[in-house]
């Protein structure tokens, strides 16, 4: 392939709506993460949720304070599937069945933790570009937007005739290695009983159109709306869920590597969260500070030590300093050890449950500390360290 074939070509990225069965066990952990959180913020969390119709299971490992108990666990979920808007035969807050099945955290696994180590081995990459304001690849991006804005049209009753599941998928025209407009799109979405699919169509459409930049719609033979005609049933009662299986959707859509460790019900202990929230931290910061165009950072731990094994910063061929030079910046600026990830990013706090669903990078900071790796507060000590 030429020079030119890579700055020319077409990238497709998905996302799942806060109704997919995988998105709804994400949100129930890390509901959960939450309230051992907001009871204790040195719990240590592992939770997995499955659910199917009329069932919800919650499995894993938990240290933290007795008062969470079960009972307190299930009306959390419940009150999860209450808020994504499931009321629904065969999936319903109000009667699905639970199975809660959590039990201590391995005393093997603890002794390193609680020495200030990392909660396992493992690879994490972050990654930021200036495809989007918020640094993100645009595709992954407007596939989320497309999603959110269907879904607070559905809260506020202006679109009451979608049901929670959905999903979308972007695919994006680039001309000189820059995004310039949607070559397709493609949204399912469940519906009401009776709708038809150019119904479906004609009510998304605006939605569509809104979530992405001016100009960049795709031609209309290449918008594809519930392409199988008939999406009345839905959610679990459609599709089994499991914690952890939207990996790609949580992160950069396809565009940048992944370390294959999932987030949503681990407390931040587990480096598979938050070093990767710390290397897109880090990756953001960099492209923000003007040094890159677009940045990809690796970071590795081995279980039960503090240090990085290794860090890893590639330019991509564009930046403005060495890579070297970089390295040196990130290890003098931000302690990439478990326990200074956490103080710097003040991660040991209950903001995980808002992080389940339309992706956990490219958010907005928020003033009680959520999306905290999203800042650019990094830019004055790297630029210190790199005169």
């Amino acid at each position: 392939m030429n020079a030119k074939d890579l700055k020319n070509y077409i990238f497709t990225s998905e996302s799942v709506s806060e109704g997919h069965p995988d998105k709804i066990c994400d949100q129930i952990s890390d509901a959960i993460v939450d309230l051992f959180l907001e009871a204790d913020p040195q719990s240590r969390v592992a939770i997995e949720t499955a659910v199917t119709t009329d069932y919800v299971g919650i499995f894993g490992e938990t240290r933290g304070p007795d008062q969470i108990t079960p009972k307190i666990m299930e009306d959390a979920a419940r009150q999860v599937i209450r808020k994504i808007g499931y009321d629904q035969k065969g999936f319903s807050w109000k009667t699905a069945r639970f199975d809660i099945r959590a039990h201590s955290q391995s005393v093997d696994i603890a002794q390193g933790v609680d020495a200030e180590g990392a909660g396992d081995q493992g690879i994490m990459f972050g990654y930021a570009c200036k495809e989007t304001d918020s640094l993100m690849p645009a595709a992954i991006q407007y596939s989320h937007d497309i999603l959110r804005t269907l879904a607070e049209a559905r809260h506020e009753g202006t679109l009451s005739q979608l049901g929670p599941d959905a999903k979308s998928q972007v695919s994006l025209i680039y001309k000189d290695g820059k995004p310039v407009k949607a070559s397709s799109i493609v949204v399912s979405t469940q519906h009401a009983e009776g709708l038809s699919q150019d119904d479906v169509r004609e009510m998304v459409r605006p939605y569509i159109e809104k979530a992405l930049p001016e100009g960049w719609m795709c031609d209309e033979d290449e918008l594809y709306v519930n392409p199988t005609r008939r999406f009345v049933i839905g959610g679990p009662v459609g599709d089994a869920g499991l914690t952890g299986r939207k990996i790609i959707v949580d992160t950069y859509g396809g565009a940048a590597p992944h370390g294959g460790g999932a987030f949503s019900g681990k407390d931040p202990t587990k480096v598979d969260r938050s070093a990767a929230y710390a290397a897109r931290y880090v990756a953001k910061n960099i492209v923000a500070a003007g040094f890159a165009e677009k940045c990809t950072i690796q970071v590795s731990y081995a279980i039960g030590v503090a240090k990085p094994i290794s860090l890893f910063v590639n330019t991509h061929g564009t930046g403005t300093v060495s890579e070297s030079a970089l390295e040196k910046a990130i290890n003098k600026s931000i302690d990439l050890s478990p326990k200074g990830i956490r103080d710097h990013l003040n991660l040991n706090r209950a903001i995980y449950a808002r992080t389940a669903a339309y992706g956990h990078f490219g958010r907005t900071p928020t003033d009680d500390g959520g999306f905290s790796w999203e800042k650019t507060d990094l830019i004055d000590a790297l630029q210190k360290e790199i005169g």
